[in-house]
């Protein structure tokens, strides 16, 4: 089995099986590590982790040095009210969503492969059918009980009626940014795994305007942008690295200042 390195740093042990985006993350981790190092903010003594668990010396250095690397424009008045008018019903009060879900856990030593394809089968079979072979139990429901990892498995997958707070916000992000109702056509992903989701209604709540959420707004605007320039800049020092065993975007491209 090849052990994954990041000049010539190995990000796990020899037996130890890691999917593809635990092994990215370890292998961004230490291009991170790499790059404090060099810009003197961390000790040259600082050893990686082989179980990918960074020091409180190393994280403290990673973050001074993100803070100097990137450059976070605060957002415009204007693009801040493009993004409220784009995103209303992110910015309801009392908006609501009824919703069931089949999860399929991405944990570690996971296939992700296939686990995908398991779930764009379930995905497919629960879109084209409403009921199941014997018409007696709902194909979503059945479909929950035998595949779904999570403990709403039991009730067929059923999560209640849920607020934005209540979801992870990547999972918020696809329950109400969209007006969608009945089974979404893709799969939704989310830190716990890949879920299979369908809406049953929605109650839209009270649209707030801009200027009661106007910092709610320069925060969501604040956070694209980070998340963004971070790719650039991993991706600026994954070009400049030899990497081994990880796929990762490298670029040649000095990072946009």
């Amino acid at each position: 089995m090849m052990i994954a390195q990041v000049n010539g740093v190995a990000l796990h042990s020899p037996d130890e099986r890691l999917d593809e985006a635990a092994l990215r993350q370890r292998a961004c981790s230490e291009l991170l590590r790499q790059a404090a190092q060099r810009a003197g903010l961390l000790a040259e003594s600082d050893a990686p982790a082989i179980d990918g668990a960074l020091s409180e010396a190393a994280s403290n250095a990673i973050e001074a040095l993100l803070e100097q690397e990137l450059n976070l424009p605060e957002p415009s008045e204007q693009a801040c009210r493009r993004y409220h008018a784009a995103h209303a019903a992110r910015y309801h009060t009392g908006a609501r969503v009824r919703a069931r879900h089949i999860l399929f856990a991405v944990t570690p030593g996971v296939d992700v492969a296939a686990l995908r394809k398991r779930a764009e089968t379930v995905l497919l079979d629960v879109r084209c059918r409403s009921r199941d072979a014997n018409g007696e139990e709902d194909a979503f429901v059945a479909a929950a009980r035998q595949w779904s990892n999570c403990p709403s498995s039991a009730d067929g997958g059923d999560l209640g009626w849920l607020a934005a707070e209540d979801c992870a916000p990547e999972f918020a992000r696809e329950l109400f940014d969209h007006r969608e109702v009945g089974v979404l056509p893709r799969l939704v992903h989310s830190r716990f795994g890949l879920h299979v989701v369908e809406v049953q209604a929605r109650e839209a709540g009270t649209p707030q305007p801009f200027e009661a959420v106007r910092n709610a707004v320069a925060l969501a605007l604040r956070q694209q942008t980070y998340v963004s320039a971070l790719r650039q800049y991993l991706s600026l020092l994954a070009g400049q690295a030899d990497v081994r065993g990880v796929s990762l975007e490298a670029s040649t491209t000095p990072l946009v200042r």
